[in-house]
C-alpha cells in the first residue's frame, strides 16, 4: 500500500525519527478516515482533489484544531503527494495550489527588567582586570542598552565608538547606517574596556572594537555564549536566552515606558513600523497580567 511505502520511506531513507513517523501516519489515517466516513470514497491517492482536501482541513478546523496542527497536517499531505510524484509515478498533485492557514508569530521572548537590570548592576564588583570578564559583561550590556543586533555589534569599529558624543555608529541590514545613542553607565564601561584592551592585548592591526585575547576580531559564538551563560547564570525567566532575547527587552522596555514608537523603529533599524509594533503586544500583555494581579474584580469570586 502507497501509504505504509511512504512511511517506510520516512524511517528508511529520510531517517526521520520515531516521533516524526508517528505524527506523519496520525495525519494519513485522519486523511483517510475522513475521505471514508465524511466523504464516502476510496482512499486511493489519485482519486483526491484539491477540493477533498480542503474540505478535510475544513473539517478539522471545525474540530477546533489550531493553525500550528492544521499547518502540519498540510505538510504531511505535501510530503506524501511529493514523494508519490517521484517514486510511483503518479501524475497530478492535488497540494500544488494549495495554501495553508496564516501563522501567527511567536511574541519575541524577552528578559524582565528588573532580571536584566539586577545582572548589569553587578558589573564592575568583582571581575577585577580579567579581559574577557570585562569584555563579555560590555556585550551583555552594550546589546541591552542599544538594541543592536549581535552580526552589529561584532561589526563594530572602533572608531564607530564614541563615548565622547555618547554615540554609535550602526551598519545594519542592507548596509543602512543609524546613529544610537548610550548613556553615562555605557561609556564608563566602554572606557574601562578600551583601558584593559590597550593593556593586555597584542595589537594586531584589526579596526574592530570587541576583539578577542589574541587580537583578532571577535565572532558571534562568542557572543552568542556570553550572553547564554550569564542569563543561565542568573537563571532569568525568559524562554529563550540568547543576543536576540536582549535585543527584545531593549524594545520591550523601551515601549512599556513610553518611547515613540517610530522612535523605537529608527533605534532598531526597523523596515517597517509594523515590525516594532509587535513590541506593542508584549506591552498590553503585561499589562494585562498587571490588572489581573492587581484589580479586585478582576478576577471571579469563588463561590
Amino acid at each position: 500500500m502507497l501509504y505504509n511505502a511512504f512511511i517506510n520511506y520516512l524511517r528508511a531513507e529520510m531517517n526521520k525519527s520515531e516521533s516524526t513517523v508517528r505524527a506523519y501516519r496520525s495525519d494519513l489515517d485522519a486523511f483517510r478516515r475522513f475521505l471514508a466516513t465524511e466523504l464516502g470514497k476510496s482512499d486511493d491517492p489519485s482519486g483526491v482533489t484539491l477540493a477533498d482536501i480542503r474540505l478535510w482541513i475544513s473539517y478539522e478546523a471545525g474540530r477546533g484544531l489550531k493553525n500550528t496542527s492544521l499547518a502540519r497536517r498540510e505538510t504531511t499531505l505535501r510530503s506524501f503527494y511529493h514523494y508519490l510524484l517521484r517514486r510511483h509515478g503518479l501524475q497530478t498533485d492535488p497540494t500544488a495550489n494549495l495554501r495553508g492557514p496564516k501563522l501567527d508569530k511567536p511574541l519575541p521572548a524577552f528578559v524582565p527588567k528588573d532580571e536584566i537590570g539586577a545582572i548589569i548592576d553587578t558589573y564592575g564588583e568583582e571581575d577585577g582586570n580579567d579581559f574577557d570578564t570585562v569584555r563579555n559583561g560590555l556585550i551583555v550590556t552594550m546589546l541591552y542598552t542599544t538594541g543592536m543586533r549581535a552580526a552589529e555589534l561584532v561589526g563594530l569599529k572602533d572608531v564607530d565608538v564614541d563615548t565622547a558624543r555618547g554615540e554609535l555608529k550602526v551598519l545594519g541590514k542592507r548596509n543602512k547606517e543609524r546613529i544610537i545613542p548610550f548613556g553615562e553607565e555605557l561609556r564608563e564601561m566602554i572606557e574601562r574596556y578600551r583601558q584593559l584592551r590597550s593593556a593586555a592585548v597584542p595589537d594586531t592591526g584589526t579596526d574592530a572594537f570587541f576583539v578577542k585575547k589574541d587580537g583578532e576580531k571577535l565572532y558571534y559564538g562568542i557572543v552568542y555564549r556570553a550572553v547564554r551563560s550569564t542569563l543561565d547564570s542568573a537563571d532569568v525567566k525568559a524562554s529563550r536566552r540568547s543576543p536576540h532575547t536582549l535585543r527584545h527587552s531593549f524594545a520591550t522596555d523601551m515601549v512599556n515606558n513610553g518611547a515613540d514608537l517610530a522612535a523605537v523603529q529608527k533605534l532598531l533599524g526597523h523596515a517597517s513600523l509594523a515590525t516594532t509594533q509587535r513590541y506593542t503586544h508584549l506591552s498590553y500583555r503585561e499589562l494585562q497580567h498587571n490588572y489581573k494581579l492587581a484589580h479586585p474584580r478582576a478576577q471571579k469570586k469563588e463561590n
